[in-house]
């Protein structure tokens, strides 16, 4: 079968590998119609070293299929926090190769599938996607920053999450959203699904805004949907005292920024990677019923052998194929001298 594989910073393509097969009794074979690229995806994009195996690429897929596999018994799946299953992991690793392919492995089935009442070619697929990570996941941040009726919330980033991050604060029933972010398009698009102020100011002049916009006391919950330093310190930044950060940007610091007034206000700081298992339920009749449309933050849709070709779009790459090409044969070349 074909599937996406990245062999490193810049380095996508498609390759023919073995057919995902079944291993244990609990597996299941599910045969991709759609998938996504994850922002998440962007950072070994940018980042990864060169190997000549390469890593199977991507994590999000119709089935509906979470990021996560888990078993749906165990006590953290009992208790909704099925990205911490005993018996569950992550797609996109050695184990259990990336989504980004014509097939996937399932493990866990019973746990992890959510069986469809649409069929593959039905509208709502793009929406439908969402629930696999981004949706869930700006849902998670909300609920880690404990949005509620009536208070006042600020989306930190822009992108895909951080928009599924405003439709959750609307969902939820925040009187205030503020998105957080420079893009034109998806500001527009913020608006639409909820966001009443925008500030497009970074550092110590975006939480002065947000302040300036909330009365000078900050808001009550704030989504941090990056993952960077300078990010965190925003949100930290931007937090009223007795507040709330959710933070599900994968972090790409070691260390979570310290912050005295923070402390001293009782800033709450809770989130992770999203249990989207946990809110498919919960999300799904929404976005069957037409009450929100997540689906709308993809706004490109490429054929499985264009997927270089769509992490190239979402990073704003130069990189040519042949460029790509010819930067990996000169590194084997310069292993083989190496040798």
């Amino acid at each position: 079968m074909r599937a996406t594989v990245m062999f490193g910073a810049g380095d996508v393509h498609i390759e023919t590998v073995p057919d995902a097969r079944l291993i244990e009794p609990t597996d299941a074979l599910v045969v991709v119609t759609r998938a996504a690229i994850c922002g998440s995806d962007l950072w070994p994009y940018k980042t990864m070293e060169y190997s000549e195996t390469g890593r199977r690429m991507g994590h999000e897929a119709i089935g509906v299929m979470p990021f996560a596999y888990s078993d749906g018994t165990c006590v953290f799946c009992r208790e909704g926090l099925h990205t911490s299953c005993i018996h569950g992991g992550f797609f996109g690793t050695v184990d259990i190769p990336g989504a980004q392919a014509e097939a996937v492995r399932v493990p866990q089935a019973d746990g992890t599938l959510v069986v469809l009442p649409v069929s593959t070619d039905d509208a709502l697929m793009p929406s439908l996607l969402t629930l696999s990570d981004v949706m869930g996941t700006g849902h998670h941040a909300a609920v880690a920053a404990k949005v509620g009726p009536g208070k006042t919330a600020a989306v930190v980033g822009d992108g895909a999450v951080g928009l599924c991050g405003v439709i959750a604060a609307r969902r939820l029933g925040a009187e205030q959203i503020i998105i957080l972010g420079r893009h034109p398009d998806r500001i527009a698009l913020a608006r639409e699904f909820g966001a009443t102020d925008v500030v497009s100011e970074r550092g110590d002049e975006a939480v002065e805004r947000v302040r300036e916009l909330t009365g000078g006391l900050g808001v009550h919950a704030v989504l941090e949907c990056v993952g960077l330093e300078q990010s965190m310190r925003t949100a930290l930044g931007i937090a009223r005292p007795g507040g709330a950060v959710g933070r599900v940007g994968v972090p790409q610091d070691e260390t979570l920024p310290a912050s005295q007034p923070a402390f001293y206000n009782n800033v709450t700081v809770g989130g992770g990677p999203a249990p989207c298992r946990a809110y498919i339920e919960e999300l799904l009749p929404d976005v069957l019923e037409g009450l929100i449309e997540p689906g709308r933050v993809f706004d490109r849709v490429v054929r499985l052998d264009e997927v270089p070709e769509g992490y190239r779009a979402m990073t704003g790459s130069d990189q040519s194929p042949d460029r790509v090409l010819k930067r990996r044969r000169r590194r084997v070349d310069d292993r083989m001298d190496e040798r």
